[in-house]
């Protein structure tokens, strides 16, 4: 029965991963956060998409893998202490950089404060090196 529900039950909506080389990862207030810090990033030259996991359980790991194909990093961000970072982590398999952004206390980032840690992240990655 787990396997069935782990192979039909993963849902999850992507945003601009077309051509994106960096992947935001990020569900419920902070997924719609994300998207605008997604068109802000993309306006600024940064090929990144938003993937949202719809589903915690089963985590979308198949697609997460998928995405490693043409994705130098993957940033986490969530309204914890990263609860889903790890699911995003084991994924990957070590393949990519996972890195963590969270917040707690019921204090919300702003698009703008997303989109510096997505400038972070990708000058941290130095894909053009």
């Amino acid at each position: 029965k787990y396997k069935t529900i782990e192979q039909e039950e993963p849902r999850y909506e992507g945003y601009r991963l077309e051509h994106a080389q960096m992947v935001v990862v990020g569900y419920g207030i902070i997924a719609r956060l994300l998207r605008t810090a997604v068109d802000m990033a993309r306006e600024r030259g940064i090929p990144v998409g938003l993937f949202r996991p719809i589903t915690l359980w089963p985590f979308p790991k198949e697609k997460i893998d998928e995405l490693t194909d043409h994705t130098y990093g993957f940033l986490v961000c969530e309204l914890s202490t990263g609860q889903m970072v790890e699911d995003v982590r084991l994924a990957v398999n070590g393949w990519t950089p996972v890195e963590f952004y969270g917040r707690t206390g019921g204090m919300v980032p702003s698009a703008e404060e997303l989109l510096r840690q997505i400038e972070r992240f990708w000058k941290e990655l130095d894909v053009n090196a």
